[in-house]
């Protein structure tokens, strides 16, 4: 690995972790796009692979404040991170057998739909005394299993979709879908990151230094946000705003490469 692909790594993961710190999930959707086209992994599979590791490492990291403040809901999470394993694991396997820029439109219009998502207001009401029953538990694993194989396929985190997967399986309040999604994303991203590691499609390398980077741009996005805590909602909006244009030019460009 060149200095310049280091210092590239490095600060390409400096702005997921940023974007992670500031807005909360959705942030890890920039990880793929970063890689291609800033970092310069040539190959698709190879990017999505590597942001899969550094996704999980940063969620692992996460979720253990999320532990110590007492907002991560063990059981409900575990059955949804148990069940989305499978669903994350078939996924991966699929994202494999789809070509290159085939893959690449499709994660263009999943941005679009990340983006959309975050522009939409969330509920923070929900029960926060909520105990897993059988009822929950098939729910939760229902869905767990889904969003855990749009988030295989795509090698992306997936907080955008787990955080209300996890109260509609649940009923479970915000603040505690966000502690007890950090499980999952860090499941779903070490399931899909093995699934393609044993096809030899992660850049071990760029992933470590990448990871590095998140770490420091998480601290300072989660200082930022608290700094201006009274303008989140436009932070967010800016942000969503970001990722839709990113979303554009990689459908424009994926377009254009299988059309010639």
């Amino acid at each position: 690995m060149s200095l310049l692909t280091a210092v590239l790594s490095l600060v390409s993961g400096g702005i997921v972790g940023f974007a992670l710190g500031m807005s909360g999930g959705g942030g890890s959707i920039l990880a793929v796009p970063l890689l291609l086209y800033v970092v310069g992994v040539p190959d698709p599979h190879v990017a999505i692979g590597t942001s899969a590791l550094a996704v999980a490492v940063n969620a692992f990291a996460n979720v253990i404040g999320h532990w110590r403040s007492g907002t991560v809901k063990w059981p409900c999470a575990t059955v949804f991170a148990g069940a989305g394993a499978v669903g994350a694991a078939i996924g991966s396997t699929l994202g494999k057998l789809t070509n290159g820029s085939v893959l690449l439109v499709l994660f263009a219009l999943a941005m679009f739909a990340v983006g959309a998502a975050m522009l939409r207001p969330r509920m923070a009401s929900g029960d926060p005394t909520v105990r897993l029953d059988a009822r929950i538990a098939g729910r939760l694993a229902g869905i767990g299993a889904l969003t855990g194989g749009i988030s295989g396929f795509f090698g992306i985190g997936g907080g955008f979709l787990i955080v209300p997967g996890i109260m509609l399986g649940s009923g479970m309040p915000i603040l505690n879908a966000i502690g007890s999604s950090l499980v999952s994303v860090g499941v779903f991203g070490i399931t899909t990151a093995a699934n393609y590691a044993l096809a030899g499609l992660v850049a071990w390398q760029i992933a470590g230094v990448f990871i590095l980077g998140g770490v420091g741009g998480g601290i300072l996005g989660m200082r930022t946000a608290i700094a201006l805590a009274a303008r989140k909602a436009v932070l967010s909006r800016l942000f969503a705003g970001m990722v839709l244009v990113v979303a554009t030019y990689m459908l424009v460009r994926s377009a254009f490469a299988l059309l010639h």
